[in-house]
């Protein structure tokens, strides 16, 4: 599938994702930024970053409150759409899955939650 071809498909499951969520997590989610990602050109420039990650919350929590000392603080959500193709063994309805799951996932980290805790959510 043409990486275009991922990112609509992608694009498209956030969005339904994000507009299923109850409406005080969906107000929360809207200020943290939520980008689409290739893990391939992501190591060339962050050569610590596993390479098998699927999703990455960076930044402040939403707990920490709104207020940012630096770029580095503000929220974002990163998901690396070829690991998740790969994850998902280029099947297209399991993609779809993996990345509403995936954003699931570091939305709970967003939200402040812990690994234990997105994971007693079935997050992950």
């Amino acid at each position: 599938m043409s990486p275009e071809h991922l990112e609509n498909l992608a694009s498209t499951v956030i969005e339904q994702t994000l507009r299923r969520l109850p409406e005080a997590i969906r107000r929360a989610a809207e200020a943290c930024l939520i980008e689409t990602a290739w893990m391939a050109e992501a190591v060339k420039h962050e050569p610590d970053l596993a390479e098998d990650t699927l999703g990455l919350f960076e930044g402040q929590s939403h707990e920490a409150g709104e207020f940012a000392s630096g770029p580095g603080d503000l929220p974002r959500i990163r998901l690396f759409l070829d690991n998740l193709w790969d994850y998902a063994e280029q099947d297209r309805e399991t993609f779809r899955e993996e990345v509403r799951v995936t954003l699931l996932h570091e939305l709970g980290h967003y939200l402040g939650m812990d690994e234990d805790r997105v994971e007693e959510l079935g997050l992950g």
